[in-house]
């Protein structure tokens, strides 16, 4: 119910906020996510509130992962999770840029700085710019990056990609319309007081970590400590503190200690239903720990750094997986004896998916290996 998988949510900005924001790694998981969520959804409605009225922002967040979220909880959002990783992310960049004498023998630190000033000079300039055209107004954005020396994993990546990740983190850009269709990840650029026509609320750190545990707990609670810690990608002080800070109250289950809102403890009543899920959708990525819902499917279903694959719920509970073949049918395997009216209405809901999706294809960015298996 809270998902809005068992009664749909009126618009895609209700849905994106009742789930503390969609996952949008995955270019297709977000319009997918919205699909299971909203009544009559169209693509072109999440295109709309992104890109037109901008009442959902695509943001760097929890886990280092992006999310479209409404403007609001993306204020909450940046200052609770990702404002936290531009120090050390500027320090690392500085640390490069000596190292490797990339500032041509100025300081690294104020080349930085001006680098920086340069990119957000350039933006305001052109509104809207890919990484190549902002590449074109500032020459440093073109420098590469040497790291992992004498590793296997070496390597080597460009400034402007490690530019654009800090001047987000900072909350002072955001993602805007990308080039070609919905699935596309080349976006471009744009400031964020630009973009909205005002600049976003600013919270403190710690009051904005207890307002973000309040929101997780209301849409996925109970949850576990580890379940708040692994989702929020906070440390363990930090995740004490958030829940104390939130007023979470402790209630018992199977797995140990869990925690709710202190308002929100009476049950909520459900009716079954059945949802196909795309990979990395907030549902099978919401907990840490998954067996309540998962059962013994993790391996069929999540690749081996824990991105989860498309999945298949009925009732609550994960029973399936599923996949678009070339050809664009949706090809699906239940892995749980569910009973002749669960097949039926997981064969129906396949069947409206293939007919919602028609001409494109969708590929998970992250493969699964059932997924895998149902491509061939």
């Amino acid at each position: 119910m809270r998902h809005g998988l068992a009664a749909p949510f009126p618009d895609v900005e209700a849905a994106a906020g009742a789930v503390a924001g969609l996952h949008s790694s995955d270019p297709a998981t977000v319009y997918l996510s919205a699909r299971a969520r909203v009544d009559g959804f169209a693509a072109a409605d999440l295109e709309d509130a992104l890109y037109e009225r901008r009442s959902l922002l695509r943001i760097l967040a929890m886990r280092r992962t992006m999310f479209v979220m409404p403007p609001d909880l993306a204020a909450v959002a940046l200052a609770a999770c990702a404002r936290a990783l531009a120090p050390p992310e500027r320090r690392r960049l500085a640390g490069w840029v000596a190292d490797q004498g990339l500032a041509e023998g100025d300081d690294p630190e104020e080349w930085l700085e001006r680098l920086s000033a340069d990119v957000l000079a350039a933006l305001a300039a052109r509104g809207e710019a890919t990484a190549a055209q902002l590449t074109e107004d500032v020459p440093g954005l073109a420098k590469r990056i040497s790291f992992g020396e004498g590793r296997t994993w070496a390597g080597t990546v460009g400034m402007s990609t490690r530019m654009l990740f800090l001047l987000a983190a900072e909350g002072l850009i955001v993602r805007a319309r990308p080039r070609g269709t919905w699935l596309s990840s080349q976006y471009r650029w744009t400031r964020v007081d630009d973009w909205l026509n005002r600049p976003v609320v600013e919270w403190g750190a710690a009051e904005a970590r207890a307002e973000l545990v309040r929101r997780y707990l209301h849409a996925y609670g109970p949850a576990t400590f580890t379940d708040v810690k692994w989702w929020s990608g906070w440390g363990v002080r930090d995740t004490r503190k958030a829940l104390r800070d939130a007023g979470a109250v402790e209630v018992d289950l199977d797995e140990g200690v869990g925690f709710l809102p202190d308002q929100d403890l009476d049950p909520v009543a459900s009716s079954g239903f059945v949802a196909l899920l795309p990979g990395l959708d907030p549902a099978p990525m919401g907990w840490k720990e998954r067996d309540w819902y998962l059962g013994p499917h993790a391996p069929a279903l999540f690749d081996r750094n824990g991105n989860a694959g498309p999945t298949i719920w009925w009732d609550g509970r994960v029973v399936g997986g599923w996949a678009q073949r070339p050809d664009g049918e949706v090809a699906y395997r239940l892995l749980d004896d569910v009973g002749a009216d669960a097949e039926e209405a997981v064969a129906q809901e396949a069947g409206e998916l293939r007919r919602w999706l028609g001409a494109t294809v969708v590929t998970p960015r992250f493969p699964t290996p059932l997924v895998k298996q149902l491509r061939t």
